[in-house]
């Protein structure tokens, strides 16, 4: 059996090279600096390939990777890598997302504590021949409020150091259970808009999504106190740069400090650079000679082991399975990420417990894949692109939700059947599915009998069972131009509550939504987007 070979594409660290090289068990070749066309050339001889950011990992290069098993990014993000092109040529796609954390986070704190000081200003002052004290007076971080917005990895760490400082942390993660805020010491909050106005100083920390794009926007800094500061070392875009310009020059907030933008490198008509209470550094986050030197190391060690061991470590994309496997489990783990796509939108955002029950004929396959594709649903949206199949568990243990996975032999209505329970401050939620043939159904909704396709756009409400109710329902939604592609109802008892699942065409506007519940007999009205 022939040697595997690795190219590293990008520099990585002198230890990492060392790791790939250990035992010589693996052929490795260092050439950096290549085009795409010069890549293309000699990829066809290698199975595994180490990039960070600057080799681009297109489909074209990937359709000329004959031989290729694993791509390794020493770095978090793998926006340079076709990951859907990847996936289809079943290449397995790995990152390295522990390596950065404690040097982002302390390049937070540097950022915290420049624009508290006005240090590179002042640097900047006496460079140039002055010796100016009074123009840049500062202000202390101790005592002072400091508002995470996002408390992952790198925002646990920020929040750790500016307990050290004496500074009052408050935390804004609607996915962090009460009892992992409490082991951390720090105060949650519910709301975006509650914490806002409370802090003297905001980080973000949480991952770029259509849910957190532009999350500080004009509304919401004109809701911040006046001379608040804040930092971004996260991800370009959480931030309207726009809103951000004007309320740094009208001095509602004092200084921000940017390690990341919408476009980088930001262009040159970019007019945050003309205001003299704003710093910048140049995605530095993770620019630590130990950072570099981590990640190299823990890219070396996935490659490694995917290579000589099979083991796969933080893919991004879903790992390899046999043939026989995959099509035995995908439909399964297909509608069990659906599912929990679905039970995340109707459960209380703060969930302590999720817990997986298989009952039936379901059994007889590994529900292992299930499981994790459940939990990859249910945590998408709170984790982003970052979160995968591979590491979803570790993210869930760092949120403070404990999973669970439980089976029943027999199932009382199915064949077979999937059921997810959410448990959280506001009680526990749940949903159930299964399959009629190879159709995949919704079938319980908090215990209650329905059938919708967990598909497209749902419409949750529950009503009083009386005459009329359905059609005054359907009236309201052909006023609103939205069509109902199907309807199911389950009810208690004649004349008590019932509980209606609709599947819509487009998704109903906040006007339908406040005249559906301005219904005295409708108690309740949620909406769910699966996607297509």
């Amino acid at each position: 059996m022939s040697t595997p070979k690795v190219l590293v594409a990008d520099p990585i660290s002198e230890r990492g090279i060392a790791e790939l090289l250990e035992g010589k068990l693996l052929e490795v070749d260092v050439l950096t600096g290549k085009t795409e066309a010069e890549l293309l050339e000699i990829i066809g001889n290698y199975q595994g390939l180490v990039v960070r950011s600057q080799t681009k990992v297109t489909a074209r290069l990937l359709e000329a990777a004959t031989q290729l098993k694993a791509v390794g990014r020493a770095g978090v993000g793998v926006d340079n890598v076709d990951v859907e092109a990847a996936t289809k040529k079943g290449v397995i796609v790995m990152n390295t997302p522990g390596g950065n954390t404690v040097s982002t986070a302390e390049h937070t704190f540097s950022l915290m504590m420049a624009i508290s000081r006005n240090i590179a200003q002042a640097d900047a002052s006496v460079k140039s021949g002055k010796w100016d004290r009074k123009s840049f007076e500062g202000v202390e971080l101790y005592g002072k409020t400091l508002a995470i917005l996002g408390m992952g990895r790198i925002g646990t760490e920020v929040a750790s150091r500016a307990q050290a400082f004496g500074m009052r942390v408050l935390a804004y993660d609607p996915y962090l259970s009460a009892a992992r805020a409490k082991s951390l010491h720090v105060e949650l909050v519910e709301r975006l808009d509650e914490i806002v106005p409370q802090a003297d100083y905001i980080t973000v920390h949480m991952p770029l999504t259509p849910e957190t794009k532009h999350m500080l926007n004009a509304e919401r800094l004109q809701k911040a106190r006046k001379g608040v500061r804040i930092i971004n070392c996260a991800r370009g875009g959480l931030i309207d740069e726009a809103a951000l310009y004007d309320a740094l020059k009208s001095r509602h907030v004092a200084a921000a400090a940017l390690d990341v933008f919408e476009v980088e490198p930001p262009p040159a008509d970019f007019n945050l650079r003309e205001l003299p209470n704003v710093v910048f550094t140049p995605h530095l986050g993770a620019s630590t000679a130990e950072a570099q030197e981590s990640v190299g190391i823990e890219v070396a060690q996935q490659i490694r082991a995917a290579l000589l061991q099979g083991e796969i470590r933080n893919a991004v994309n879903m790992p390899s399975v046999d043939a026989k496997t995959m099509a035995e489990v995908a439909p399964y783990a297909e509608l069990g990420q659906r599912m929990g796509v679905f039970l995340a939108q109707i459960a209380a955002k703060r969930c302590s417990a999720l817990n997986v029950n298989f009952q039936g004929r379901i059994n007889d396959l590994n529900t292992k894949p299930v499981s994790r594709a459940v939990l990859l649903g249910f945590l998408r949206q709170a984790g982003g692109a970052e979160v995968n199949i591979v590491n979803v568990p570790g993210f869930a243990q760092h949120l403070g939700l404990k999973v669970s996975e439980s089976s029943e032999s027999v199932s009382p209505d199915f064949a077979e059947l999937i059921e997810l329970t959410a448990t959280g401050e506001g009680g526990w939620v749940s949903v159930a599915g299964t399959f009629f043939g190879s159709t995949p159904r919704i079938v319980k909704i908090n215990g209650r009998h329905v059938e919708a396709r967990p598909e497209g756009v749902l419409c949750i409400f529950e009503n009083k069972d009386r005459p009329g109710i359905v059609g005054e329902v359907g009236t309201l939604f052909g006023k609103h131009g939205v069509n109902i592609a199907s309807m199911s109802l389950s009810r208690n008892e004649v004349g008590g509550r019932a509980l209606t699942v609709l599947n819509l065409d487009s998704v109903p506007g906040p006007a339908l939504v406040k005249e559906l519940l301005s219904n005295p007999d409708i108690y309740s009205c949620q909406t769910v987007n699966l996607g297509n």
